[in-house]
């Protein structure tokens, strides 16, 4: 064990992964208009404009969009908003 593994052990902190990265994923789901997913976005992951549209259509035409990278507990605040606003989301392991 890794002395970065053993602290997190000691913490008691859920080991969510090797390496601590994740994917907060945004999922389509052909009710909420763009500029409602877009302003949810910005608000919530800090995205600019430009950026969330992008996310927005990608999510749109290909049904799913990595729209954050991080820590897990940084993505499960946003995916909590998210899914507040009724935006389904999901957090995946990078691989």
């Amino acid at each position: 064990m890794t002395s970065k593994e053993t602290k997190r052990k000691q913490k008691g902190n859920e080991d969510h992964g090797s390496d601590g990265i994740y994917s907060l994923m945004l999922h389509n789901d052909d009710i909420h208009s763009f500029d409602y997913v877009i302003d949810a976005l910005i608000d919530i992951c800090d995205h600019k404009f430009e950026q969330a549209l992008q996310c927005t259509l990608i999510t749109h035409h290909h049904g799913r969009c990595d729209v954050r990278k991080g820590e897990f507990d940084a993505l499960k605040k946003m995916k909590d908003a998210l899914l507040a606003r009724n935006l389904n989301s999901t957090i995946t392991t990078k691989p």
